[in-house]
């Protein structure tokens, strides 16, 4: 298995040389500058690879093996095959992201609103930060200030009496916050950001698309997508929901082991493959994390590994440390390295710690919300100790050599 580490461009506060700092062999990125539906140019990606893949004498080589993501435009999500000229636009980006020789891209299908947090920086007991989705300050969020109509129906009058407190509860600051870690696009988010009037004007557009029809587009998307990922040699990895459940009266299709199933048994070219996130997937009870690894090992390119924390009221969560959430890590990694072990070159399997907590000198400095340094790497180094004890070492990066150099270590 190789390590990988998110990183979103050269304006990013971690840098490439503390990505090496980390121990980290592989880059997960995407051009984030590009506007959503924009085509990537054969340049754009060849000058983003050759800027991370360039190695200063002396240093540990990077490689751009996973594009997380090249983002799939609404009207897809919306329209499906129907979509044709969004589609055409994708698939050039796809094309000139396998030509420059980058094997995996992660995606996702979620409709108006990524991954949904409704707190950034939460204390825990320890006294590190971390990311948090609080049910009842959801609900105030979805009745109180988005108004969605109809919204009321979704929840119980009991639940619908303690969002009204929570709502009462929150001072400007705190309602600005809220109306701005759901609006306005998170880190790595393939969704636009959005006004309170956008957001209700982008959720009557979907008044008519339910779990079948939504699922039905997804199949008509791979349909088209997967033949030209196959010439160009990518696998795709679908993400799964976050959280994985419907929000906003939205449904969602990436949620469950049935789920992914379903979009397997109804694409079944080796293109059509899985973001294994045990996060997203952790934070529902009734999913058996192992299992799913098992069952579709050979669908899994690339892992999220993080782990989440099911609060009294299980439909909250947070954000918790690797090692120390309602997923068992250990046992999750043995079913990941049974089948990378099957595996060589570009078909190992590329994870990253996903996530962590904000804690010690990056509570103090500006971060990329979900992607502190120090978190990560603490992370990181959890699940590298688990790969050891499972006799599963993950690749230990080499310096790159000059000629000279080279030259005298041969004789």
């Amino acid at each position: 298995m190789r390590q990988g580490w998110r990183w979103f461009g050269p304006k990013a506060p971690v840098t490439l040389d503390e990505v090496r700092h980390v121990g980290a062999t592989d880059i997960v990125s995407s051009l984030h500058e590009e506007p959503i539906g924009a085509v990537w140019t054969p340049k754009a990606v060849e000058a983003r690879r050759d800027m991370i893949e360039t190695t200063p004498e002396g240093r540990v080589p990077l490689r751009w093996s996973v594009v997380e993501s090249i983002p799939i435009p609404d009207a897809v999500k919306r329209k499906g095959g129907a979509a044709k000229p969004e589609i055409e636009a994708w698939i050039s980006s796809l094309e000139a992201v396998g030509r420059a020789g980058i094997p995996v891209v992660c995606y996702n299908f979620m409709p108006v609103v990524d991954w949904c947090r409704t707190e950034l920086d939460f204390v825990t007991d320890t006294g590190a930060t971390a990311m948090r989705f609080d049910f009842d300050t959801f609900a105030a969020f979805e009745l109180f200030i988005l108004e969605r109509p109809g919204a009321e129906r979704d929840y119980t009058p009991d639940e619908q009496a303690c969002a009204k407190a929570t709502f009462a509860a929150m001072c400007e600051k705190t309602k600005a916050d809220l109306v701005r870690n759901i609006t306005s696009a998170l880190p790595g988010s393939t969704t636009e950001p959005m006004t309170i009037p956008g957001f209700r004007e982008k959720l009557q557009e979907y008044r008519d698309i339910d779990a079948p029809r939504l699922r039905q587009h997804l199949i008509e998307f791979l349909q088209a997508v997967t033949p030209a990922a196959e010439a160009v040699g990518v696998k795709l990895t679908l993400h799964p929901d976050d959280p994985p459940r419907p929000l906003f009266g939205l449904p969602r299709i990436a949620s469950t082991e049935a789920d992914y199933a379903a979009l397997f048994d109804a694409v079944p070219s080796p293109a059509n493959g899985m973001c294994f996130c045990t996060g997203s997937l952790g934070v529902r009870p009734d999913n058996d994390l192992a299992a799913i690894a098992r069952r579709f090992a050979s669908r899994i390119h690339f892992a999220h590994l993080r782990n989440t924390r099911r609060e009294a009221d299980p439909r909250s969560f947070h954000e918790s440390a690797h090692l120390d959430g309602d997923t068992d890590m250990v046992a999750v990694l043995r079913e990941l390295v049974a089948e990378d072990t099957k595996r060589t070159g570009d078909g190992t399997i590329v994870f990253r710690s996903d996530h962590g907590h904000r804690m010690l000198d990056d509570l103090h400095k500006s971060v990329t919300p979900g992607y502190p340094a120090i978190g990560r790497m603490r992370g990181l180094a959890e699940l590298r100790g688990i790969l050891h004890a499972l006799g599963h070492p993950p690749e230990v990066p080499r310096p790159a050599q000059s000629a000279s150099t080279e030259a005298l270590t041969l004789a």
